[in-house]
Formats: structure tokens, sequence, C-alpha cells
């Protein structure tokens, strides 16, 4: 990576983020359910991370967003992201399930199958063979890790800069007995501490779109990889349809990463242009969200209960509708007043309903896509 960009990177402090993760987390970590998780934070250490992540939010209009509060947003991009997650996995935990991401449906097939298909699919598309060392770009609780390794008796290393999910991930590897399969290690993915050429295989499920620089993170994961390597991204992204001077398209971007914790979301012509620029020969881009498929994949966002394809996925998808999110919303608002619940846990459940609602919009104007899907190989 070059010297100008390794300047510009937030400068690691582990042992501050540990001390953090401690006084906000606890022994949270080995919870069972992200509610019962949720309920157990420090509360002085969320309402700093409240603080530290939305003053980068509040009172700002995408009307009024200029270039500089952009650059101030990738200026601190691990601690943004760092932040959000500390705020929003036992969020994620208990609405949609340990792998943050999304997928294709089909008829008759259950969320969560639907689910691990979609990691299946991205190992099958990588090559990813029993036994070789891979890395996982953005690990978050480790949910596709379990799933490939278990499908491709491979070897991952979880790369992940929050303490929280490094730990939640760890405790169920080891409830799955996947530890000798499975490490999840500390780092930020713009500068990890892996020699160069470590990784037979690198993939990343909807993470690196938290990179300040889409070019940096595809470098980073170049040097990495073995010669004759294969990385294979699943990309959070603004179609080329997307015009930023349409103050409705620009709404829904800035909705999106406020509340998926994004920094500076990019358009498709400029990640292919970042693959190239990192050295990777492109095997195969495509669009998954452009496939004509009966649902779409922004279906459970919406709260489409008439997408439902079984009983039990009908509790899932409940949470996601508007009266569904009134609820919980209120409910942890009511909790928030006697002091059960930690002050700002109402107040992120709100961003992720923004969120929720402009990733739909997005998805239904064909302005974003969560899975614009690139395979590149490192020469040999």
């Amino acid at each position: 990576m070059a010297s100008s960009t390794a300047s510009r990177l937030e400068k690691e402090d582990h042992a501050r983020d540990a001390a953090f993760n401690k006084a906000m987390h606890g022994n949270s970590a080995k919870a069972r359910g992200g509610v019962v998780a949720m309920l157990s934070k420090g509360g002085e250490a969320k309402k700093a991370a409240v603080d530290e992540y939305f003053k980068h939010w509040d009172n700002k209009a995408a009307k009024d967003e200029t270039p500089e509060e952009r650059a101030a947003r990738q200026a601190e991009y691990a601690t943004l992201t760092r932040h959000y997650y500390n705020l929003a996995t036992d969020l994620y935990e208990y609405g949609w399930g340990q792998s943050f991401h999304f997928c294709r449906f089909s008829p008759g097939e259950p969320f969560y199958q639907a689910i691990a298909r979609h990691e299946h699919y991205l190992a099958h598309c990588i090559n990813i063979q029993r036994d070789m060392k891979v890395l996982d770009v953005g690990c978050g609780v480790g949910g596709p890790a379990r799933e490939i390794a278990k499908f491709t008796g491979c070897h991952i290393t979880g790369l992940n800069n929050n303490d929280y999910q490094i730990e939640r991930a760890t405790h169920y590897a080891a409830k799955e007995g996947l530890s000798n399969q499975l490490e999840f290690v500390k780092g930020d993915f713009m500068q990890m501490s892996f020699p160069d050429n470590t990784f037979d295989a690198v993939y990343a499920i909807e993470a690196t779109v938290h990179a300040p620089t889409l070019e940096g993170i595809y470098s980073e994961i170049y040097r990495v990889l073995k010669p004759g390597g294969v990385f294979g991204v699943y990309e959070w992204l603004m179609t080329d349809k997307y015009d930023n001077d349409n103050l409705h398209h620009r709404e829904i971007r800035l909705g999106i990463e406020q509340g998926d914790g994004i920094s500076n979301m990019c358009k498709v012509s400029d990640a292919l242009a970042a693959m190239k620029a990192a050295g990777f020969e492109l095997i195969l881009n495509e669009d998954l969200a452009k496939e004509d498929d009966p649902m779409p994949w922004w279906w459970p966002m919406a709260g489409e209960i008439r997408y439902v394809q079984t009983f039990f996925d009908l509790f899932t998808v409940v949470r996601m509708t508007k009266w569904g999110r009134f609820f919980a919303h209120n409910v942890a608002g009511f909790l928030e007043t006697l002091r059960l619940a930690p002050p700002g846990t109402k107040k992120t459940a709100d961003s992720l309903a923004l969120a929720a609602d402009c990733l739909a919009a997005g998805g239904r104007e064909h302005l974003f896509t969560p899975m614009y899907l690139m395979v590149g190989k490192k020469p040999e």
C-alpha cells in the first residue's frame, strides 16, 4: 500500500479498544441471544459510543451534505465502524440472525437456508477447497465463516476491528465445535498485520463497504493473497443509475450510510475501477440483485409478509414490519426510561429502521445493490 495512503489511516490502539469493550459489553458476549446481551451494557460507555457515532449524522440533512462532511467520516472510518457495531450487533442478531448480509430467495426456501446458499455460492465462485487457508475480511460474529468452514473443510481467519464481535464469534465457534477450523483476530482491514502472500483465498461479504476507499482495501487484500489466489466479494454499491445531484437519491444513500455505519459508499463503476487498480484480473462481475427472482432481495427489510415461505420465517419478518418496529422501539424507549436498558438503545434501533426503509427504497428503484459480486485473481 502506498505510504501516502497509510499516513491517512487511523492509528490502531488495541488496548484502548479492549478497555472500552469491557466497559460497555462486560460479559455479554456469552449471552444466549441479542435481547439478553442488549440489556447487559455499561450505560456510560454506551452513551459515549452513541455520541461518537451520531456526531456524524445528527442535524445533518441530505440537502446540506458537503464533501468536507464525507471526508470527515472517511478520516474516522475505523472508529465509526467500531462504534456502529458496538451499538448495532445485538439488534442485528435479534432481528436478522448471525450472518449480517442479504441474499437472493427462491420459492419454498426458508430464510436461513437462503442465507446459507448465498454463502455457499461465494465459496463456490472462489473455489475454496479443504484445508485451504482463507481470510474472511470483516467477519462479523462469524456466521458466514462457520457455514463456509463446514461447507468446504477449509481453515478460516476472521478479521474484525470490533472486540465484542470477535468475542461472540469465538464463543459461537467453540459452541459448534469449530475452534480447530476458525480463528478470529483483531485488526483494521486497511492495515492488516498479516505478511504478504499469506492466504490461499480471501472473501468479504458486505463488509468492505466500511472502508474509506475501495482501492485501499482491495490493495491490502491483494497484498496478503498468494499469487494465483482468488478474492471474492459481495459489495454494497450505488448503481450507475444513482445521481448524487438528485436529492431523493442522495437521501436514500445517506440513510443507508447512517443506518449501516458507512463513511463513503461508491458506485459500481468505482468498484470495478478499484479492483483493476489494485492489480486483480477480474474473472467475474455481476449484480445479483438484478436477477429476475420471484421475490426481491429487499422483501424482509420492507416487511413484505406475502413473501414469507415458512411459518418459522414469519417471526423474523414480523419484526421488520412497521408495526413490529413500532412495538419493539417503543418497548426499548420504555425500558430506557426505567433504566433497564442503556441510553441510546431506541436511537440506534430508529437509525436501523431508517436504513431498512432506505435499503428497500434503493432496491425498488434500482439505485442500490448489496450483492454486486466481483471475483478477482492475483496473477501468478
